[in-house]
């Protein structure tokens, strides 16, 4: 068995079913999240009427290995591992699983960006970030929180940003799919600089499209199967906007990650843009000083959190050792606990001792100012 320490780059809070109702500000406490028992379920919903989440799947860590015919989207809050909700019984569970630290990331919020209400979202978020800070508070060097930002107004987005920091999360979390056009919008300007100033991560987690009209081109048609199998569209096209700006040739010292696409999308997509980049020059407002591409950015200054990806880590150097961190993904149903080291060892077979330390966690860990 191995010796390296494992630091999981994407773990998961699960939501308290009051979590909201505590949390938020008095005003928006009608229109709050809230569970509703439907039928043998329980169904998440805010403002009224709009659905947002179901239990399910989100808390089912080891099913896939004990009896995967028991996985299921629905569920209720009886069956949630107390890992999920209480720090202690979270970092009892990493201890199991011999993962030394975790980057947290929500549940039930990654889908709260569909709530359409700007000011209710970043009022739900407020209520996030403070609970997750309380949530990581008794383990600061093992429980790293991530922020949730709206970025409908990127002004109040950098306001929750900073207000984060002072709290004493690590990072923040930023829509795939944003409402106002893409990431290389001069909008975002204003958060590349507080993100850098703050050395606040910014990560885009799967899942997380923010709301749009259903008869807006950018809603698209892609449904059920097809959606889920796809997911990474409104990422890539995003990555490529960010690495086409230059963005991180202004911000040097700004990180943006993305979490849970593994990694074998992303060397065919770097390949492409170095292409393009290198043909295409007349495209291109703005190029790269000294002869560098865009690849090159993308080791420089992204992360890519990954889970089980064989094909990715032989594919490594395309991407580069440094940009790689593997996540287990608890407590969700495809986690990797209470099997996390027996299938990174797996995953790795061949590979470096020196690369698979940083893979399995110190990559993370530097990130996230894990000693």
């Amino acid at each position: 068995m191995s010796d390296y320490k494992l630091v999981s780059s994407d773990s998961h809070i699960m939501e308290p079913p009051d979590l909201w109702l505590k949390h938020i500000d008095p005003e928006y406490k009608h229109r709050a999240p809230r569970v509703v028992r439907e039928g043998e379920f329980d169904q998440w919903y805010a403002d009224g009427d709009v659905k947002f989440g179901v239990v399910g799947s989100n808390t089912q860590a080891g099913r896939r290995f004990e009896a995967p015919e028991t996985i299921q989207t629905q569920g209720t809050y009886e069956e949630v591992r107390l890992g999920g909700m209480d720090p202690h019984a979270h970092v009892a569970d990493m201890d199991l699983d011999t993962v030394y630290g975790g980057v947290i990331f929500p549940s039930m919020g990654l889908t709260t960006w569909v709530i359409p209400s700007p000011d209710l979202l970043s009022a739900v978020f407020r209520a996030y970030n403070d609970w997750l800070a309380i949530f990581c508070e008794p383990y600061p060097n093992r429980l790293k929180g991530l922020a949730m930002l709206n970025v409908d107004s990127v002004e109040e987005g950098v306001k929750e940003l900073r207000r984060s920091h002072k709290i004493g999360l690590a990072g923040a979390m930023i829509p795939q799919r944003p409402v106002f056009g893409r990431y290389d919008s001069p909008m975002y300007v204003p958060l590349w600089e507080a993100a850098q100033e703050l050395s606040m991560p910014l990560a885009i987690h799967i899942g997380t499209s923010r709301w749009t009209p259903a008869n807006d081109p950018a809603h698209g048609s892609k449904k059920g199967l097809i959606d889920f199998t796809n997911q990474e569209y409104d990422m890539k096209d995003n990555v490529t906007a960010i690495l086409y700006s230059c963005i991180f040739e202004d911000y040097p010292d700004l990180r943006i990650g993305v979490a849970e696409y593994e990694i074998s999308w992303a060397p065919y997509l770097l390949n492409r843009m170095d292409r393009i980049y290198e043909e295409r020059p007349n495209m291109f407002e703005r190029r790269y000083k000294n002869g560098a591409m865009p690849s090159d950015y993308f080791k420089s200054n992204m992360f890519l959190s990954f889970q089980e990806d064989d094909l990715g880590i032989q594919l490594r150097e395309y991407v580069g050792v440094e940009t790689l961190q593997w996540g287990s993904d608890y407590p969700h149903a495809e986690s990797t606990f209470p099997k996390s080291r027996e299938i990174v060892d797996r995953i790795l077979e061949g590979v470096p001792e020196d690369e698979k330390a940083l893979i399995a966690g110190e990559n993370c860990a530097k990130m996230f100012n894990m000693t």
